[in-house]
């Protein structure tokens, strides 16, 4: 009887608002920094903005590739192809047959940058300026694409699209073709690039962003009373999913085992979370059976908290459901009050942490809670990192997005 071979992480590839790569952004995070400021007024322009902030790049994508590379590729892709030549660097560029080797890269929203000025430069400057690469920049899949053409994947490129939880659902699927032999080797993550006065407006009319103008580092506030919504962030993050026999084949560093994922949706509403958490608490649930866990293995959650008054406690009462009194030894952390929310790419950078977490034995820290909800019912890692036992154990990291998407994944220490 064949088995299902086990899947380890042997590379990681991040930019994020905290720093150019994984190994700054990490020590950001552990450090408590705020990845957030004030937008320029030339960005602003003549509108009167009702939220001037955000969580931008630390490293501008032209910094780091060349002139003829941002030309052709949406701001979505260039993080994208950023942090995959980091990762499958980092993980020693392995040597595969691309019939065995996998990309996918997700993204919430895709190409919108060079949507809004393709149709600018239409407006002012007529048809027949708008670039001839602008269909190929704009598509959803364009990052992935790009990814595959990087690597020379030829096992399957995809651009799994279910907004906030698309880049740990990219994982999670990145995972599968590995379990049932598709590829041996899968690069896998999400990007977003989204920073830009229509999609801010577009947010903020919704309610769903904070206008703590004044005070922007402080705006992401998960599971503060104070909290009123969510900070728009940018950057892309991947990771290089490989069959655990063929990185010891190669003597491949391993970070952790993607071990379980877990998939539901809430069937409720577009924008806002079942209030019983009922979707939420099924993906959990499935993740740990998918991975062979129990609540009792559980040491960790890097939690999806976005900052907004009803998703925390939906979220924080949801994993209290799930691990009962367990929930009393597991640590919890919220790092989008460090990033921001990179919607798309949110769910690939906080499996990052989430690995990192294990591989150092360090949750990190979630800043900007001054006074903690009193309807928290579980222990929040504050302001300072907290140790991880050693051992074998587990962590969760969530993943939710409009349409109520909901993806968990477990990682295992190595």
């Amino acid at each position: 009887m064949s088995t299902v071979p086990d899947v380890v992480v042997t590379g990681l590839g991040a930019t994020t608002p905290l720093g150019g790569d994984v190994e700054s952004t990490w020590r950001a995070a552990l450090a408590g920094e705020s990845g957030v400021n004030r937008l320029s007024e030339e960005f602003l322009g003549d509108w009167e903005m009702p939220v001037t902030f955000a969580a931008q790049l630390k490293v501008p994508s032209d910094e780091v590739l060349s002139r003829p590379e941002t030309k052709r590729m949406d701001l979505s892709a260039q993080y994208a192809v950023v942090a995959t030549r980091e990762a499958w660097a980092d993980a020693g560029s392995p040597e595969v047959d691309g019939d065995r080797l996998g990309a996918v890269v997700s993204s919430g929203i895709g190409g919108i940058q060079t949507i809004l000025n393709a149709w600018d430069t239409m407006n002012s400057r007529g048809p027949r300026r708008v670039l001839p690469m602008t269909v190929p920049m704009l598509m959803p899949n364009s990052p992935s694409a790009y990814v595959e053409l990087e690597i020379g994947a030829r096992a399957g490129a995809h651009a799994l699209v279910s907004a906030c939880a698309s880049g740990a659902e990219a994982i999670g699927y990145g995972l599968e073709m590995i379990r049932t032999g598709r590829a041996d080797v899968v690069v896998a993550g999400g990007t977003e690039a989204a920073i830009h006065p229509m999609p801010i407006a577009a947010f903020a009319a919704s309610r769903t962003l904070s206008t703590r103008n004044d005070d922007p580092e402080g705006a992401s506030r998960p599971y503060d009373v104070t909290r009123d919504g969510f900070v728009l962030g940018e950057g892309a993050a991947v990771v290089v999913l490989e069959s655990a026999e063929h990185a010891a084949a190669r003597g491949a560093r391993v970070y952790a085992k993607i071990a379980g994922v877990g998939l539901s949706s809430d069937a409720y509403h577009m924008t806002s979370p079942d209030p019983e958490g009922r979707g939420q608490i099924a993906a959990m649930r499935s993740a740990l059976e998918n991975a062979g866990l129990s609540t009792s293995d559980v040491r960790h959650v890097n939690a999806h908290a976005t900052s907004t008054t009803v998703g925390d406690l939906v979220e924080a009462r949801s994993i209290r459901s799930l691990l009962g009194d367990d929930a009393d030894q597991v640590s919890l952390s919220a790092t989008k009050s460090m990033t921001g929310h990179l919607l798309g790419g949110a769910g690939a950078l906080e499996s990052i942490f989430t690995i990192k977490a294990l591989a150092d034995r360090q949750a990190p820290p979630t800043i900007n809670v001054t006074e903690p909800d009193p309807e928290l019912d579980l222990d929040l890692v504050r302001n300072t990192p907290r140790e991880i036992p050693t051992g074998d154990v587990a962590a969760i990291n969530n993943s939710f997005g409009f349409g109520g998407h909901n993806v968990a994944l477990v990682v295992t220490s190595a």
